[in-house]
């Protein structure tokens, strides 16, 4: 606590001196006016109400004129208070819903391993606004742009394949996650692009993509999702669905040159804890900025002595009256 006006505590003197004065009143009025032959009957009797009581106006109003100076010297406290701006960034999962990704050299196979992966990423990053792009022969939005955690993550729990075209359209899929975040006015963009494959079907060349991608500056990583050489793909018979081994392809070379080209960085992750230590890092290159200002907050306080000063006063008032109408007075 601090005052505003502090000279003005000098005034305190006066209650001071008032109080000094009343003191020298009261013992000069104690001094015998009369004699007696002894003062037995005055000290049995003891010290009256009345007597004690009487000093409580003086009180009160030494009280009310001490809480009042302090108040005119304005009392003021202060906080540090801080204020912090959270710059979220934009991200954009393009994520490859072709049936190679059922393949299960992940557990339980790829496309689980990747959805339960990224919605663990989503949820540490709650100041982002994030999006889905789902992508195989053909790519559509699958959620765009928000920061609803809840719709974000149970979109994500809903990606699957055969909903549309099978094949790998990485151009496509980059093309729609570039378009979803073109007219952001984040400072920093990123897509988070994972495939298991080649690319092989698609209008848009992943060339063209990535330089559309460059144009808005928005960074891309790539993940290339899959064991080395054969992984087991489950493959329907008529005894059932039995595991069959196929070659593991992907165009590292492509998912490279996209990266490097937009100033991201390729993944390969070839088991669970791979693409999930890759998510790690890749939170760890993209910070959300925070900047922190403190700054005072000022809180008066002389009302409170002001108040103070008035229920002195009251009471004084009404402890003079009740002195008057007693039969000591």
């Amino acid at each position: 606590m601090y005052f505003e006006y502090p000279y003005l505590l000098w005034l305190l003197v006066i209650p001071v001196l008032l109080i000094l004065r009343y003191l020298w009143v009261e013992l000069k009025d104690r001094r015998a006016h009369m004699r007696v032959s002894a003062l037995d009957a005055w000290k049995a009797g003891g010290r009256s109400v009345f007597e004690i009581l009487r000093h409580l106006p003086f009180v009160l109003r030494i009280a009310a004129l001490g809480l009042i100076i302090v108040a005119i010297a304005r009392p003021r406290s202060s906080s540090l208070v801080e204020k912090v701006d959270t710059e979220g960034i934009d991200i954009i999962f393009a994520m490859d819903v072709s049936t190679s990704m059922l393949a299960r050299d992940f557990t339980p196979d790829r496309l689980s391993a990747a959805k339960d992966i990224a919605i663990e990423f989503i949820a540490q990053r709650p100041s982002d606004r994030m999006g889905i792009v789902v992508f195989a022969g053909e790519s559509y939005t699958q959620c765009p742009l928000t920061t609803d955690r809840a719709t974000l993550i149970n979109l994500m729990k809903d990606v699957q394949t055969d909903l549309i075209e099978d094949g790998t359209a990485i151009g496509n899929g980059l093309a729609t996650a570039v378009a979803r975040m073109k007219d952001s006015d984040a400072k920093s963009r990123v897509v988070i692009l994972l495939t298991d494959g080649v690319n092989n079907m698609g209008e848009i060349d992943p060339a063209m993509a990535t330089e559309i991608a460059k144009t808005y500056g928005i960074r891309v990583y790539t993940i290339g999702v899959g064991a080395s050489g054969q992984a087991p793909y489950p493959v329907q018979t008529p005894w059932g669905i039995e595991l069959r081994n196929i070659p593991v392809e992907i165009d590292e070379a492509l998912l490279k040159s996209i990266a490097d080209g937009t100033g991201g960085r390729y993944f390969r992750a070839t088991d669970n804890t791979k693409l999930s230590e890759i998510y790690a890092e890749i939170g760890q290159m993209e910070k959300t900025r925070t900047s922190v200002d403190s700054f005072p907050v000022y809180k008066d306080l002389y009302g409170n002595y002001a108040i103070a000063a008035l229920i002195c006063l009251l009471l004084e008032v009404l402890v003079a009256a009740i002195l008057r109408r007693m039969p000591s007075c």
